[in-house]
């Protein structure tokens, strides 16, 4: 009799540890599907956002240009201190001034803070032979590309002469930079454009007038932002 009952209290313990051991496979099972619908949330919820970042690290840094950091003054005419958006584009101008540095430039949208004469500035000026000067932080506004403003990165690029062509050292540098922003900013050299293309500006004036020319420029964005990334 004895035996009997202990084989039912065996029976019976059996019986339970394997509902436990269901029940527990299906809790394990709702919560990875609950994890992995948090993680699909968190993702879309990242590309959504529309608040600035930037990819950083030891990888971004070794490709970096070679730059002048000269910031401008915060100021309402050139530097206003306003907080970007989420990067999307990079905005490539020239600055209808032939002859004229990257600081000469550069100078120039610093004197709008006691001029008053307009208001423009640039993210970054690449000049004649190639020198490149940051004047505003990619963080924050330039008053460079309109209604791109609050979510692109300008480039002003110095020329020699009244067709807007580039120097063989501006180019390369362009190039260059526009690649390392694309990868800080996880954008494809599409996501490249002119002035031009934001408001019909004849900016960049060489590229407006070449458009094969612009083609090209975009195509070496592309093959160097792939030799950057393989790095």
């Amino acid at each position: 009799m004895k035996r009997k009952r202990t084989q039912k209290i065996k029976g019976r313990t059996a019986a339970q540890k394997k509902r436990r051991m269901k029940r527990a496979l299906r809790l394990g099972f709702v919560l990875l599907i609950l994890l992995a619908l948090l993680l699909g949330v968190m993702k879309v919820s990242g590309r959504c956002s529309n608040e600035y970042s930037e990819r950083t690290g030891d990888a971004i840094d070794a490709l970096r240009p070679e730059m002048d950091v000269e910031l401008l003054t915060v100021n309402p005419y050139s530097r206003p201190g306003t907080s970007t958006q989420k990067i999307t584009g990079i905005v490539v101008h020239y600055t209808a001034n032939p002859g004229a540095t990257a600081m000469e430039n550069r100078n120039y949208f610093e004197n709008l803070k006691d001029t008053h004469e307009t208001k423009a500035s640039s993210n970054f000026v690449v000049g004649i032979e190639g020198e490149i000067v940051q004047c505003v932080p990619t963080w924050e506004v330039a008053y460079a590309s309109n209604s791109r403003n609050i979510d692109t990165v300008s480039i002003e690029c110095c020329h020699p002469d009244e067709t807007g062509k580039f120097t063989d050292a501006t180019y390369r540098s362009v190039v260059n930079l526009c690649a390392w922003l694309c990868m800080k900013f996880d954008l494809g050299a599409d996501d490249v454009i002119r002035h031009y293309d934001v408001t019909g500006k004849e900016c960049p004036k060489y590229f407006v007038d070449h458009e094969d020319a612009w083609e090209n420029f975009r195509q070496d964005v592309k093959e160097t932002l792939a030799r950057q990334q393989n790095y």
